[in-house]
């Protein structure tokens, strides 16, 4: 049966294990990592300490981006000692023990691992569209009387991103903002420019993701779908169109 994922947190009982009996040692995290991440791509390891009527020890959440792989991960190492001494007790966690969180979108380096490792580096490609300064200035009134000016950096970004294998393509856009608060400090404007443009491309990049499914099939393969409900104004728009969209004169 084919699996999908979506370029989102994974927040489902089914992707999350729950894994406790650990023993105090140092990089735990780590080690989890190293034993669980051969059964799939990890979203997440988190270790904490157990409460205290529950005695000394830790226990720790893992999240696979696959429930496959969570299911595969939970037969394999309950009951095991893996990189300890005593065997780990480990469980795919349901619906009453599962950590409800709100379905978010990953940040662009997490889509960039996700794509990475179900359609290889080399398997997709990304592009900046337009990257515009949209900023404006606030006025701040000092004590003194005097006008400090305030700059505030807005950029926004679009990107597109193409699979070419599956003959899929996705666009997203993204803004971003910051307060300089010494605009006439040259090092600081541009250090907090390339930040936001960074950061205005990374949000591009994650929403153009965002519109894109894979579908694991029980071969290992992996099928592309284009899934946007509701388009945005950048899917429908030229490059032309849009440059002169958001274009700032």
């Amino acid at each position: 049966m084919a699996e999908v994922l979506e370029f989102r947190v994974p927040a489902a009982s089914a992707q999350t294990l729950l894994v406790w009996g650990l023993e105090a040692a140092p990089g735990l995290e780590h080690s989890l990592f190293s034993a669980f991440s051969k059964f799939g791509l990890l979203y997440s390891v988190r270790a904490h300490r157990n409460a205290a009527v529950a005695g000394p020890g830790y226990y720790a959440v893992l999240k696979f981006y696959s429930s496959r792989d969570a299911c595969r991960a939970q037969r394999a190492c309950n009951g095991q000692r893996l990189f300890q001494k005593s065997p780990l007790k480990v469980c795919v966690c349901t619906k009453q023990k599962a950590f409800q969180m709100p379905v978010l979108a990953l940040n662009s380096n997490k889509c960039q691992e996700l794509a990475n490792h179900y359609l290889g580096f080399n398997g997709w490609s990304s592009r900046i569209i337009t990257l515009q300064n949209v900023s404006g200035f606030d006025n701040e009134n000092e004590e003194m009387g005097k006008t400090l000016q305030k700059q505030s950096l807005k950029y926004l970004c679009a990107v597109e991103v193409t699979i070419p294998n599956h003959g899929v393509r996705s666009r997203g856009v993204g803004l971003a903002e910051a307060n300089v608060e010494n605009g006439e400090d040259p090092l600081e404007f541009v250090t907090a420019t390339r930040r936001v443009q960074k950061l205005a491309a990374g949000k591009a990049l994650s929403s153009a993701f965002q519109k894109i499914l894979l579908v694991v099939l029980d071969n290992g393969k992996v099928a592309v779908e284009y899934n946007c409900t509701e388009e945005e104004p950048a899917d429908s728009l030229t490059e032309e169109e849009l440059k002169g969209l958001i274009q700032v004169n």
